[in-house]
């Protein structure tokens, strides 16, 4: 489904079309919507086949003979690189496949294994019927996803070679090592001498290689045969991993997928070796460590699946695509991260197991080790895999992050509270909206229009009866500090006579049919074209329709959103595009699939750069399918969630997922997109959501209106005390993005991930750390629940934010926390110093030059640290140095700020946004957890820029319900500039 929904009641029939056939597939007994729309893995043809390879090969145990080798004299090692061609015998004459094998060693200490194929022989390819596709393997992922981190390591060496393998030492102090067996073809990496990750160990490899279609003869009739060929009954039985059925032509859901190369498959084992969990690989919603998918109790009976699809109404705790696709995972053990990322487009299938092994089998499973064993099954493209061998969850994102690139440093302003539903029916509705918000001193910064703020879904119009006049609507927004996002959508109307759809195709930028001929598919506006984006040229156009010449109606505070992008297609195979439609220089759609929606999202961030002459702003474009690498553009929501208390649960460990996997900007539709929450669920929402990188509330057309100034008391107070929560830290959040944005470091993080010593949080996805400030949070995700018990990662002391209560903690322990309906758990983690700004503002754009608190919590041994990084929030100036990045330091009895990065600050020139910020300084310090020393003390003496001056203290004792805190009020001091705090 879409950003927007199902059908309003206005929608012509060919949108009805879609529902009819999503409610006869509803109304089909013993199977939802979800199941029937899209395939499980016996109806993936190289899904099934490679499954079945796997089965045979596990079955044969000691007996299976992995068919691919290395012949010695074909490997060689130079420079950080190691090279040789896999061979596979493919029938009794001695004819083989040639694969051609490179192994890179990075200077990051990640190494690449990449297998191709030798160029198919034009002989070959002759005989094959007449198609437009390229007729070689999908080699341009590394285009659109790798933007660094690709230097080899020529320092890498050679530690043993013999005619059976050759062992390479690399990465840092040569601490790991690749050791590559010749027969079977194998390589196991270690660091530290000690095996983490293992490919091809079981010998699961499969590559499909390159066939010629052989047409089989049709056997005469004898007479008085006549209409027998349609007898089915004596087909003999075909092993699935030699069945034939599915190579040359693929039938699902009455679509006909034509395959004009024949069957291409890549599969892989990859085993990480004394490891039990295992993480990423959004996006599902599922927990965050990932179940076995061989059955079993609990365990899924489907392999992961990654395909970018428009799933309506998503079931959960499921291995089922979504609508995005990011194939890296990362596994975990004590003291130990590795990771693999799959560098693939095509669809693609991951199977998990785990086993134990114990070195002395009378050891009833005590000392086992477990190990997980993870199936890779990708339908076309290249074998292209990337270790991580850490040790760190730091160290692997990090690394990763090199690869693929760092979250985009965002605007400002989408931070705060974004306000949605399907849809603001007019100007005046919108108007309306903002007024009310400001009416009931509730914040929010963004106002979102859906598609019907369109001439009949022409993208780039507007309605002209409902929408009269939209820049006296964007003045009106903008003079509150507020932004507007509108939508639009890949698929363009196919309408003579609307300039998009005339351009797009006299163009020739559109994506292509197997013939060649423009696609015409069905989406929101009937009869589409969808814009084929993977061309520069295409990018070119794209952009031109956004200057605000072009796209009239919009202003300097108008963003975009981008949804349907996987692409969604009404009447097409898995609500999809055809896999053997045609892109730019000839790629079919199947090679390309889950990058699809990505290099639209692209695109429009290439689009938002170059409105206007001269103005270089940062764009805020929110995607819905998203692949490796679409971090760079901007956020994500998990799509179309629905008004449950599962549905609120489920959302914490697939943005935590997110986090992780490289893509932190990530939300969920707060409140739900399809049904009406009822008002305990929705309040316990909005607290969880003020704690979602990416915050927005959004609604289905058919939902009642449930804006927050809508609600009855004591809701309404309740949400809006979220939002201010969220706006008080709004320099907490700056600073975390700030972080991702230079290190790719998750913003919310799981207990895995920021204390990866603690076994205990290995599996646990309910709470999280935001960033680097100390916060811990634990929404309450559960119907008329007033306490929650949260786990406790280390033995640091924890104060209740709200109340400075300090609990009575113990590591790996739980502690139970009080939350009634107005309370959100939060606690602070000692040694902490947390950035916030407590005046009460609407927007964020309005808080910019407001003086900030600092809210230390001392940790056990007397100490505290925390930062601010701030900017002007809106352009790329803080690339020139326009920036305030400060480090704070308790220390006995002396707070100070100094700048993190160790700057000369005052050689800086300063640009228009550092002068203003002049104005700005720490308003007040809160000290939780004072120490009883300075409880006799009225005043401390604060020094910055050669100037001295003393300050009240007020200092309140510990009691029964709080720990001891102390206030300096007035500080003074430039929040740019150095300055001590001096309490003894």
């Amino acid at each position: 489904m879409v950003g927007a929904g199902s059908s309003p009641p206005s929608l012509r029939w060919t949108t009805l079309l879609y529902f009819l056939v999503l409610l006869c597939a509803l109304i089909t007994p013993g199977v939802s919507v979800k199941e029937n729309d899209f395939k499980r893995c016996s109806q993936s043809g190289f899904c099934k086949r490679n499954r079945a390879y796997a089965d045979n090969a596990i079955a044969l145990g000691s007996e299976w003979q992995a068919p691919y080798k290395i012949p010695s004299e074909q490997a060689s090692f130079k420079d950080g690189q190691f090279k040789a061609t896999i061979s596979k015998a493919i029938d009794e004459q001695g004819n083989t496949v040639r694969l051609p094998l490179t192994i890179s060693f990075l200077k990051s200490g990640t190494a690449r294994v990449t297998v191709d194929e030798e160029k198919r022989r034009e002989k070959d390819i002759e005989l094959r019927h007449n198609s437009k596709a390229r007729k070689e393997r999908y080699n341009e992922a590394e285009k659109w996803t790798i933007v660094g981190g690709l230097d080899i390591d020529t320092n890498a060496q050679v530690a043993h070679e013999s005619k059976t393998g050759i062992k390479i030492k690399y990465g840092p102090e040569l601490a790991f090592e690749a050791d590559i067996t010749y027969e079977p073809y194998s390589i196991e990496f270690k660091r530290d001498g000690v095996t983490q990750i293992k490919l091809n160990d079981r010998g699961l490899m499969n590559l499909e290689h390159w066939r010629p279609k052989v047409e089989k003869p049709v056997a005469e009739k004898k007479e008085g045969e006549e209409g027998q060929e349609e007898k089915k009954d004596e087909t003999p039985e075909v092993n699935p991993a030699e069945n034939e059925s599915t190579w040359w032509e693929e039938t699902f859901g009455g679509n006909t997928d034509s395959k004009p190369r024949g069957p291409e498959s890549v599969a892989l084992d990859i085993t990480f070796v004394g490891y039990e969990h295992v993480y990423g690989i959004p996006e599902h919603a599922g927990p965050l460590s990932l179940k076995e998918t061989r059955g079993g109790d609990g365990n899924y009976e489907q392999p992961y699946r990654l395909y970018n699809s428009d799933v309506f109404e998503y079931v959960l705790d499921s291995p089922m695509t979504l609508y995005g696709a990011i194939p890296f995972m990362q596994a975990q053990r004590k003291d130990s991260t590795v990771g693999v990322f799959w560098l693939n487009a095509a669809e693609t299938w991951i199977d998990i197991t785990k086993d134990k092994e114990s070195k002395n089998p009378l050891a009833l499973g005590v000392g086992a080790k477990t190990n997980t064993h993870t199936h890779w099954m990708s339908e076309a493209g290249l074998m292209d895999v990337f270790v991580f061998l850490g040790p760190t969850p730091r160290d692997v994102t990090k690394n990763y992050a090199e690869l693929t690139g760092t979250t985009a440093l965002p605007q400002e302003f989408s931070l705060g509270y974004h306000q949605c539903r399907w849809n603001y029916v007019s100007d005046d509705d919108v108007k309306e909206v903002d007024r009310k918000m400001d009416r009931y001193n509730i914040p929010y910064d963004v106002i979102w229009l859906d598609i019907e703020y369109t001439d009949d879904k022409k993208y780039f119009t507007w309605d002209g009866d409902m929408f009269k006049d939209p820049i006296a609507m964007g003045k009106h927004l903008d003079a509150h500090g507020r932004k507007l996002v509108v939508i639009i959508d890949p698929h363009i109307k196919n309408a003579g006579g609307y300039h998009v759809s005339d351009e797009l195709k006299s163009k020739d930028l559109a994506v292509r049919n197997k013939d060649g001929n423009i696609f015409d598919g069905w989406c929101w506006p009937g009869s589409s074209h969808w814009i084929d984006a993977f061309n520069s040229a295409a990018i070119q156009w794209w952009s031109s329709l956004f200057n605000y010449d072009k796209f009239k109606g919009t202003m300097e505070n108008t963003f975009i959103w981008n949804d349907m992008n996987e692409p969604s297609v009404f009447n097409g195979p898995e609500v999809t595009m055809p896999k053997d439609n045609l892109h730019y220089e000839d790629w079919e759609h199947r090679d390309v699939h889950n990058i699809n929606g990505m290099t639209f999202h692209n695109a429009t961030y290439e689009a938002m750069l170059s409105r206007k002459k001269g103005e270089l702003r940062r764009p805020f474009v929110l995607t819905r399918s998203f692949f490796a690498g679409s971090q760079r553009l901007g956020a994500m929501w998990t799509g179309d969630n629905q008004a449950s208390w599962e549905h609120l649960g489920a959302a914490i460990p697939m943005i935590l997922a997110q986090g992780i996997s490289g893509f932190p900007f990530a939300g969920a539709d707060v409140g739900g997109f399809f049904g009406n929450p009822e008002l305990e669920l929705q309040s316990r929402w909005y607290q969880a959501g003020a704690f979602y990188p990416f915050f927005r509330g959004h609604a289905h057309i058919d939902a009642r209106r449930r804006e927050p100034f809508l609600l009855a008391e004591p809701h309404r107070s309740i949400i809006t005390s979220a939002l201010r929560l969220r706006y008080s830290l709004l320099p907490a959040w700056y600073t975390a993005f700030y972080h991702a944005n230079r290190d790719g470091s998750p913003i919310i993080r799981p207990l895995y991930w920021t204390h990866p010593s603690e076994e205990g949080g290995f599996d646990i996805d309910d709470q999280f750390f935001v960033g680097s400030t100390g916060l811990l949070v634990k929404p309450v995700v559960q119907k008329d629940k007033t306490t929650v018990d949260i786990f406790i990662p280390d033995d640091e002391v924890y104060y209740d934010y709200f109340s400075y209560k300090k609990l009575p903690t113990a590591k790996g322990k739980q502690v139970t926390v009080e939350a009634p309906i107005e309370t959100i758990p939060v606690l602070m983690r000692g040694g902490h110093i947390i950035p916030r700004r407590d005046t009460p503002r609407r927007s964020a754009q309005l808080m910019k030059f407001d003086d900030y608190t600092l809210v230390v919590a001392v940790g056990k041994k007397g100490q505290a640290e925390g930062e601010l990084y701030v900017d002007d929030g809106d352009s790329f100036d803080y690339e020139k140095g326009q920036y305030i990045h400060r480090t704070f330091k308790l220390e006995g009895s002396t707070l100070t700020s100094t700048d993190a990065e160790g700057r000369d600050t005052k050689s800086i020139e300063e640009g228009e946004w550092l002068k203003q910020m002049h104005g700005v300084a720490v308003d007040k310090v809160i000290i939780v957890g004072a120490p009883s020393s300075w409880a006799s003390k009225k005043e401390v003496v604060v020094e910055s820029e050669g100037k001295t001056v003393s300050v009240p203290l007020d200092y309140h004792k510990a009691d029964g319900s709080r720990a001891a805190f102390a206030i300096v009020q007035r500080v003074g001091a430039r929040i740019g500039a150095d300055w001590t705090i001096t309490f003894a």
